[in-house]
């Protein structure tokens, strides 16, 4: 819908001129050449600008400017031929935008008139997305950390358009979450959002699944049956997992995301439906595509507007946060006396490195509640978190030098051959990528190829050791 701007000019030719300047951008124009018509046609013609002469034959054009009340009033510009210094400074205390001294060039009219709009659109974007985001909220995400901060605001831009959103992370991250959270925040969020696990589903299965089947289409359709892409018509429609949806039935999915229509299974009818798609896979669908698992032009379609989510270890203080959000609210399905957490419990909590993500620290929360009915959890009551580094400090054997920091538990130090701080002779010298790439394989293998495991006994994160074997490829290339 093009912007509405009111002109408010007691001068005919100049109110016309005005309005020739707007004709080439497509603007909507109403022209009011008193006060009192002005303030009717703001209430009636509800502008998004206001093109406001000071000088009227029945008032102050600033007294209009003053009326102007309410968190959605329109942009205003102030236009004067008797310009002062003092006149410019009371106009933009009282809200004006912009001041303009006639006569105005036509592409410095325009000019200005399109910036004010554009500061509207924007203010309205930082409201719309500041009532959502409230108290490290965001409907249901939680999390204050600059990684999150950045999630919430691509699904905030992505939320009122139709592009589909693909999501990625690893399991427990809470992709659906973000997926209710983009169908929360659009025009959408009246209407249904039907979810559907690709990977939960049998094979055979799926197909009816999407797109519904009538009875008799096949052994045990007993009735006729709607699918999630009926269900989800006016609303949007979550395929998680999509990586594990079957190569055949991936050429449907595309010509349904292509065109809105699709066949009920036994049908020779076509139906259509207005659906807005997320996706989300905890795999790289890249490699995916790489192996032929997943349709190169599906993921093309799919993979519009990414959101990659951060696992738990990479969120900082944000695990707290969504601690203190579990406890409560477990607190109160079990009827729990609960409190609060001690600082050792935080610290660990903060320290750990949380292979299963949201998932599993929920799980934690949820058997220490129930298991203990204090209301201050004890570090004591919390569950023996698996593969959690012991604080003690490694004392290197003589003659020794360790790889990794003082840190590193005793567990750990045993996987791999220490190095010897004696060399002989030049020759015995070897790149110290080298020694590492050596040192962390070792780790690996005696952890039995479980880069999550091996990561947690060195102290470093999985993604420190993906990429040091991305990088190590790179270098033997």
């Amino acid at each position: 819908m093009p912007p509405k701007i009111l002109i408010v000019e007691d001068t005919a030719s100049l109110a016309l001129m005005y309005q020739s300047y707007l004709i080439p951008t497509g603007m909507k124009t109403q022209v009011a050449a008193t006060g009192a018509e002005a303030l009717i046609a703001i209430s009636e013609f509800d502008p998004d600008l206001i093109l406001l002469d000071v000088m009227l034959p029945d008032m102050n054009g600033l007294d209009i400017l003053s009326s102007l009340q309410g968190d959605n009033q329109p942009q205003v510009i102030v236009l004067t031929g008797h310009a002062t210094k003092e006149m410019a400074i009371k106009a933009i205390k009282l809200g004006a935008n912009d001041f303009l001294e006639k006569p105005i060039e036509a592409d410095r009219f325009r000019i200005t008139i399109n910036n004010a709009l554009k500061l509207k659109d924007l203010k309205q974007t930082v409201e719309k997305y500041q009532a959502k985001y409230e108290n490290g909220r965001y409907f249901d995400l939680i999390g204050s950390s600059a990684v999150m901060q950045s999630v919430y605001q691509i699904i905030n831009s992505a939320a009122s358009s139709k592009a589909t959103v693909f999501i990625t992370g690893e399991s427990g991250t809470g992709k659906e979450l973000c997926a209710k959270a983009v169908h929360q925040a659009s025009p959408r969020a009246k209407k249904p959002f039907v979810a559907l696990n690709c990977a939960a589903i049998p094979k055979d299965l799926i197909e009816s699944e999407i797109f519904g089947h009538l009875k008799g289409a096949f052994t045990g359709a007993i009735a006729n049956r709607e699918g999630a892409a009926g269900q989800a018509d006016g609303g949007t429609l979550f395929l998680d997992e999509l990586c594990e949806m079957d190569i055949n039935l991936q050429s449907k999915l595309l010509r349904f995301i292509q065109t809105g229509c699709y066949q009920q299974v036994g049908s020779e009818k076509e139906v259509k439906v207005d659906v807005r798609f997320v996706c989300a896979t905890n795999r790289d669908p890249l490699i995916e595509v790489q192996a032929g698992r997943f349709r190169e032009d599906l993921y093309y379609r799919l993979h519009v507007i990414p959101v990659s989510l951060p696992p738990l270890r990479d969120r900082g203080a944000d695990i707290i946060e969504i601690a203190e959000a579990l406890f409560s609210k477990i607190s109160k399905e079990e009827s729990h006396p609960y409190k609060g957490m001690a600082e050792g419990v935080k610290h660990v909590f903060m320290n750990y490195n949380w292979p299963g993500n949201v998932r599993q620290l929920e799980n934690t929360v949820r058997n220490t509640l129930v298991l203990n009915d204090a209301q201050w959890i004890e570090l004591d009551m919390v569950p023996a978190l698996p593969n959690t580094p012991n604080p003690a400090p490694l004392t290197p054997q003589p003659g020794k030098t360790a790889l990794v920091n003082n840190n590193m538990p005793q567990e750990a130090a045993a996987v791999v051959n220490p190095i010897s701080n004696s060399l002989s002779n030049m020759q015995e010298i070897e790149p110290l990528w080298i020694i590492e790439k050596r040192y962390i394989e070792q780790a690996i293998t005696l952890c039995q190829n479980n880069i999550p495991k091996a990561a947690a006994l060195l102290d470093v994160s999985p993604s420190t050791i993906y990429r040091k074997i991305k990088s190590w490829e790179e270098l033997q290339a």
